[in-house]
């Protein structure tokens, strides 16, 4: 069988057509270059180079090889670089878990930043719930997950990212809507819109917990499955809507948001989950771009 390298001291000796200057391109010295030439034709039963009186010179056979030579190189450096990048996860899949309202603003600008980054990542995005997410982990069907109030798994991993200020939403003729900021006493009375309905423990249960906090039960006069829909319910009059701060990217006619007034201020948390074993470099490449948005790093939770 042929050694690589048997090409690579073909190639260097015809492209300089000398044995003394191909040896010293290949630090070696002459003899054992021209050693291994000379297996090289005893091995292809032919002569590859003419050694005459005007020094060295391609054969017939050697002009054929060197076409086939030259092209068995480049695959061979292609792929030793798409291997290299794949081990630093600069080229591959990868799949991705999104939900809710952090596809407004979270998720688009951590997945810019990584696209910028390693541009021949091929992305795919899946709208799935919490529980999706960890059996799609599970099933290998997904490198990473992004969501809220994550249940805690012996087999993944849960890093939070931030936390997220809670805002409310609502109407710019609504008389409230003169002030710059609402307590959650001020709002108790008014029609709320309360999302999602299909999936506790939940947003809607972190929402009905700061009425809770204050002593009271809202009013709630309608209960939908995403925040868009909430948020253009809002934009229609049927009511308030509290959600994190991410919604303000949503712009939909008569909407403005006001934060919430109180200490300390309502937040919630932005994580994203994956597999504990996983040690794939494309998992390591978005992971090292999601710890970019953490105020400072945390520990992932185990």
């Amino acid at each position: 069988m042929m050694e690589f390298r048997y090409l690579k001291y073909f190639v260097t000796l015809a492209e300089e057509l000398n044995f003394s200057r191909a040896a010293a391109r290949l630090h070696i010295s002459q003899p054992p270059l021209t050693r291994q030439i000379q297996q090289l034709e005893a091995e292809l039963g032919c002569e590859l180079f003419f050694r005459g009186s005007r020094g060295v010179e391609l054969t017939l056979a050697g002009q054929s090889l060197l076409k086939d030579a030259l092209g068995i190189m480049s695959l061979v450096g292609a792929s030793k670089e798409r291997a290299c990048k794949a081990g630093r996860g600069e080229i591959g899949k990868l799949e991705v878990g999104i939900f809710g309202s952090a596809i407004l603003s979270h998720i688009p600008r951590i997945l810019f930043e990584f696209r910028n980054l390693y541009p021949e990542v091929e992305i795919t995005l899946h709208q799935q719930t919490k529980a999706e997410q960890i059996q799609a982990l599970r099933e290998r069907r997904l490198t990473i997950g992004f969501n809220r109030h994550i249940p805690v798994e012996p087999d993944i991993i849960i890093e939070t990212i931030f936390l997220e200020p809670l805002v409310i939403a609502l109407h710019n003729k609504h008389p409230l809507a003169r002030h710059k900021s609402l307590r959650i006493a001020q709002i108790v009375e008014e029609p709320l819109i309360l999302y999602p309905r299909n999936t506790r423990p939940g947003f809607a249960d972190d929402v009905m917990a700061l009425f809770r906090n204050e002593g009271s039960t809202p009013r709630i006069t309608q209960e939908v499955t995403d925040v868009v829909t909430s948020i253009a319910l809002v934009s229609s009059g049927f009511g308030i809507c509290v959600a994190p701060q991410a919604v303000m990217n949503l712009k939909l006619p008569g909407v403005v948001y006001r934060p919430i007034k109180a200490t300390p201020a309502p937040t919630i948390e932005f994580a994203c989950l994956y597999r504990r074993e996983d040690e794939s470099p494309i998992l390591a490449a978005i992971l090292k771009v999601v710890r970019k948005f953490k105020p400072s790093f945390t520990e992932p939770c185990v």
